[in-house]
């Protein structure tokens, strides 16, 4: 929803205000044979001319009329308005704002949904998965008895590097430390290490692949020439009384006990997942009945805010922006246009729950308010006056009134017949 409002400024209310304007950018002129702020008119614009006047009381006239729209109009903009300068003289002045609204919104049925949670199941093979990867971060590094290189080992190496003859920069170590498969070197390098032994030494001749990032190394053919002077493989542990042990699982001795903890652990996680999943298909479902008309000024915030938390995580990963868009190959325009569909979902959930909030008055306490405060206080181990300087206690409140209508979208009959039986049972 938008709503235009314009400003025309004309005659002696817009001479006077180019004369305040004036008088404001005369303080930091520098006009020869004048201190600052004394500099008759005629002489500030023979050097200056007249746009930094006109431009500065246009300014002065925006911020005047965009303060009196907001207290005397009433107008409540989501996002920063658009600013229109018309036209601007020294006989007028006349400006556009246009101002981005809260939609309106009509809600359809966000009750009793039907939407249905599927039933969570772990299959043995997952349990089994699990155990694996729990059991390779027990793995021991040992030293290879017959010391010959198979794939998954880790060979302790001197390599140099030569093009015609010549050792080329970077590639040249002593003993490196490389675990065959892993692909660190190009293609062709660790699999001509499968079979040598310790101490054994080789010529090796490779091509660089041609999208190789040096330059100079792109598509050359090459000499490795390498000397293995360890071998070592990981010892995985087997399922025995010292390897529970080191484990220290509470309560967890023996295979039968792993397993039905790790169940435990796949479930709890799959549960987690299916919560978020079946929450998302309740506000799907209700947005699909509201009626809502959000403009592409809102989308186009909203992506902008995604964009922001999406290049902050990487960041936070030692990801540059600049260093993104050079590993993926892609633009910003690229990423914001992926991002368009689900920010228009996540508007739709927003003004969803920003209306049930409404129509059921959800209100929060402050009792309540400060409990949550605790709790965050609590799992972050932080104190109180911490978080309430990160986040107010009205952002905790509304937050809160948020989660409360989450509750009543992803409320159903099921839970609600549940929930008599249990009072039923309290009561007798």
């Amino acid at each position: 929803m938008k709503q235009e409002f314009s400003l025309k400024l004309e005659g002696k209310e817009w001479v006077s205000l180019q004369d305040s304007a004036f008088a404001k950018v005369n303080k930091k002129a520098k006009v020869d044979g004048f201190r600052p702020g004394k500099a008759p008119r005629d002489m500030y614009e023979k050097k200056y001319g007249k746009q930094d006047i006109l431009f500065e009381a246009a300014d002065m006239a925006i911020k005047k009329e965009y303060d009196r729209l907001l207290t005397k109009e009433k107008v409540m903009p989501v996002i920063e308005p658009k600013v229109d300068l018309v036209k601007c003289d020294d006989k007028e002045l006349e400006v556009k704002f246009i101002f981005v609204l809260e939609p309106e919104v009509t809600l359809g049925k966000y009750t009793n949904l039907g939407v249905k949670k599927e039933k969570v199941k772990v299959e043995k093979e997952e349990i089994e998965h699990r155990i694996h990867h729990l059991l390779e971060d027990y793995a021991e590094v040992m030293e290879k008895e017959d010391g010959k290189v198979s794939d998954g080992d880790i060979a302790i190496i001197d390599f140099a590097g030569y093009k015609d003859g010549v050792q080329f920069d970077g590639g040249t170590a002593e003993n490196y430390s490389l675990t065959i498969g892993s692909k660190t070197f190009i293609p062709g390098f660790e699999e001509a290490l499968v079979g040598m032994k310790k101490g054994e030494e080789k010529d090796i001749d490779l091509t660089f692949p041609e999208d190789y990032m040096s330059e100079e190394l792109k598509g050359q053919k090459v000499t490795f020439k390498v000397k293995v002077n360890e071998v070592k493989t990981r010892v995985v542990p087997k399922l025995d009384k010292d390897f529970f042990e080191d484990l220290a699982m509470e309560g967890v001795t023996n295979k039968e006990e792993l397993e039905k903890e790790i169940k435990h652990e796949i479930e709890h996680q799959k549960e987690h997942e299916q919560e978020h999943v079946y929450e998302e298909k309740c506000l799907d479902k209700a947005a699909e009945g509201m009626k809502v008309d959000i403009c592409d000024e809102l989308v186009d915030d909203e992506v902008e805010h995604m964009y922001g938390e999406f290049m902050q995580r990487m960041k936070m990963q030692g990801v540059s922006e600049e260093m993104y868009y050079e590993y993926t190959k892609t633009t910003k325009e690229d990423i914001t246009k992926q991002m368009k569909p689900d920010a228009l979902k996540r508007l739709k959930y927003r003004y969803l729950l920003k209306e049930i909030i409404k129509v059921e008055k959800i209100k929060v306490t402050d009792k309540e308010a400060n409990n949550r405060v605790e709790e965050m206080a609590k799992a972050y181990n932080v104190d109180k006056e911490t978080i309430l300087k990160e986040v107010s206690l009205e952002n905790i409140k509304f937050d809160l009134m948020y989660g409360k209508a989450l509750d009543i979208v992803t409320a159903n009959e099921e839970k609600k017949e549940t929930a008599k039986k249990t009072t039923k049972k309290e009561e007798k």
